[in-house]
């Protein structure tokens, strides 16, 4: 099960370089159920997520460069190509900001994952984070995916 909240970024903090990060791209082969591929540096997974905004079922299965790439070309809508960068927050959370390029530039958006619920809806987010978007199915990478090239 995976519980997270997202939220549009008004401003990148000034350090957001200096924390981990990885090159994502990513493709959807159906968008409901939503089931992906992704690229993540040298590692590939297949993605199955559940309906659902806040809360939604997700499971990942690992692939093989040769099976990404097969599964990549048969891929709907436009491939998503994002920069992650991993940030952490009052010690308990990872903020996982994506910096999308080529077709979705400028966009930018952070995502927090919680253990419960509850959790999620007591989270009070950094002064950099904009508006919520956790109940919008506009900012799914799926839906962003359908976007015209």
């Amino acid at each position: 099960m995976e519980i997270e909240r997202k939220y549009l970024v008004k401003k990148l903090p000034e350090n957001y370089r200096d924390f981990p990060s990885k090159e994502l791209e990513q493709g959807y082969l159906c968008t409901e159920p939503v089931v992906r591929v992704r690229r993540a540096d040298d590692k590939f997974t297949l993605t199955y997520k559940g309906r659902g905004l806040m809360v939604r079922e997700e499971y990942n299965l690992p692939l093989t460069e040769e099976a990404y790439q097969h599964l990549r070309a048969k891929a709907d809508g436009i491939l998503i190509h994002k920069i992650r960068y991993n940030i952490p927050y009052k010690k308990k959370y990872t903020i996982e900001l994506d910096v999308f390029l080529d077709d979705l530039a400028p966009l930018i958006l952070a995502e927090v994952e919680f253990s419960t619920e509850e959790e999620a809806n007591a989270f009070l987010p950094p002064d950099w984070f904009g508006e919520d978007v956790t109940f919008s199915t506009e900012y799914h990478n799926s839906t962003l995916s359908r976007k015209p090239g």
